[in-house]
């Protein structure tokens, strides 16, 4: 139970880090790498040292006693060397009451040979998810109950349907169209049931979300975007599936699942609104109630092109404050492959949000149409 809340919340961190157990053919075949839980019971050595022939740089070890506190040696104590390299992005520096993940290399001739390769952080963001739990429930009430069990069945799709069908070899970006298609199926009729709203607003959101996924892929193609401008999408070349991927692909359904929360919000607000005008106003012309769900998009989109920009601008502060620690110019920047990759993403996106505002308008104005003819014929 405890993996599957794991995986739950790496889902709404935006971090998918499934950890796998690494096997190379050139290791003997009784030896296996495990990970296990571990605490630090003391720090025995804290030593630094001097390289010789570079004084500016210093290496550290530590040496520490650990406690297993799971796995094959739980409950066993071991003394082992932390090695430190003075780089923060890598270094695991640890203090007495640590808890730690370890790697466990175990051998049936030898010892364990047993490394420190993390913090354990699961607890404290299990505690996270908690709270956001907790306080969608006792502040929406049921309609929070709705939105934690929509979250969860997004957090199914994408785990066990969308990535492993793309691991599988199946195209991305169709799988992310048919991911985002049942998603937002089963989100609008548990959040708005089976009526004219729920069904238009996925009409506006599916409209909207392949319109920048069509679009996504034909600017990406012109500007030969590589889908190369992470450092996991090139770990990717070296799975042990063996796996040929389409990295471009993989990029143009990254953009399809990340803009799809906006284009939802967007599409259901609308839906909704032009419905209550309906039933408030059962004599308005299906002409003004297309113009109203036009206006009211157009005060929702400005919000929500921001949200987009500035999410995907949010998580590029580091690299735009490099560029400009380097006075690099504007034009080096703009034909950056990471660059101009993170430009389309947030662009792409907020164009499908825009797609989505005249679709879910003009859809929710003819159905409502036809729902009013058919109420009329009834009468008569």
């Amino acid at each position: 139970m405890r993996k599957y809340i794991i995986c739950f919340l790496a889902f709404f961190l935006t971090i998918l880090t499934p950890i796998s157990g690494l096997a190379s053919s050139e290791k003997d075949l009784n030896e296996k790498i495990d990970s296990a839980r571990g605490k630090v019971i003391e720090v025995i050595k804290d030593a630094q040292l001097k390289e010789k022939n570079n004084p500016d740089l210093s290496l550290e070890t530590q040496v520490v006693k650990v406690k297993v506190l799971s796995g094959k040696f739980k409950g066993e104590e071991f003394v082992i060397e932390n090695n430190l390299s003075g780089n923060p992005s890598y270094d695991i520096k640890v203090k007495k009451g640590d808890e730690v993940l370890l790697s466990i290399e175990d051998s049936k001739n030898d010892a364990p040979k047993i490394s420190i390769s993390d913090y354990i952080r699961d607890k404290y963001l299990i505690i996270l998810l908690v709270i956001f739990v907790a306080l969608l429930i006792i502040i929406g009430g049921l309609k929070g109950l709705k939105s934690v069990i929509t979250l969860s069945i997004t957090a199914v799709i994408i785990m066990f349907f969308m990535l492993p069908m793309i691991l599988k070899g199946y195209n991305p970006i169709w799988v992310a169209i048919v991911s985002a298609t049942l998603i937002t199926l089963i989100t609008f009729f548990i959040i708005g049931g089976f009526n004219v709203k729920s069904f238009s607003a996925i009409v506006g959101t599916v409209g909207g979300v392949v319109c920048a996924g069509v679009l996504a892929y034909i600017v990406g193609s012109l500007v030969k975007l590589t889908g190369l401008n992470s450092e996991e999408a090139g770990m990717l070349m070296f799975i042990p599936q063996k796996i040929s991927f389409d990295f471009r692909g993989l990029l143009f359904s990254g953009i399809i699942i990340g803009t799809l929360g906006a284009v939802m919000d967007i599409g259901m607000s609308i839906a909704s609104a032009m419905y209550e005008l309906k039933v408030l106003n059962p004599d308005i012309s299906p002409r003004e109630l297309i113009k109203s769900g036009l206006n009211i998009g157009k005060d929702v989109m400005g919000t929500m092109s921001n949200t987009l920009i500035l999410a995907y601008t949010g998580s590029s502060i580091p690299l735009l404050l490099l560029f400009m620690s380097y006075d690099t110019s504007l034009s080096k920047i703009l034909n950056l492959d990471l660059m101009a990759t993170e430009i389309v993403r947030a662009l792409v996106g907020s164009i499908g949000l825009i797609i989505a505002i005249p679709i879910t308008a003009f859809s929710t104005g003819f159905i409502l149409k036809l729902e009013s003819k058919k109420l009329e014929s009834k009468e008569n």
